[in-house]
């Protein structure tokens, strides 16, 4: 606390003046500083709700991601799951039809080798005759 000297007519008046020149002076500095500082935390207050809208859309963002990349590996799944059924169905179709034309391939062998042995059958039996046939004119001559 300041103590002022006397004079006849009350407190010195050059050291009251001086006093409250400086004090206006520091009273003026701090609420300078104190305006700046309300600037300031204005703009970081701005900045930091603008950031918070970011963080906001980030992670909504992230949480979409999340949702169309489990829907992907869903439909992926599924895709798989029905391509590998559709190739179960092919490869039973197949089989099948190789089962098929590998009976119907052993049937046509029984059959030519049925037909080969009803032609050597006939063969012989033409030769014979012509054997005898032969033989007949021979003994006639």
């Amino acid at each position: 606390m300041k103590k002022f000297s006397t004079s006849m007519f009350g407190f010195n008046k050059q050291e009251v003046r001086n006093f409250v020149g400086e004090y206006t002076k520091e009273y003026e500095s701090l609420l300078t500083k104190l305006k700046t500082q309300d600037a300031e935390l204005e703009k970081l207050k701005t900045s930091l709700s603008k950031y918070q809208n970011l963080e906001d859309t980030l992670n909504k963002t992230i949480l979409i991601a999340e949702d169309t990349s489990n829907q992907i590996k869903k439909m992926a799944r599924e895709e798989g799951k029905n391509i590998v059924e559709e190739a179960k169905r092919n490869g039973s179709r197949i089989i099948n039809d190789a089962l098929i034309k590998a009976n119907e391939i052993e049937r046509d062998a029984e059959e030519l080798q049925r037909r080969v042995v009803n032609f050597k059958r006939k063969f012989k039996q033409a030769i014979e005759t012509e054997i005898e046939v032969i033989d007949e004119i021979a003994d006639k001559y």
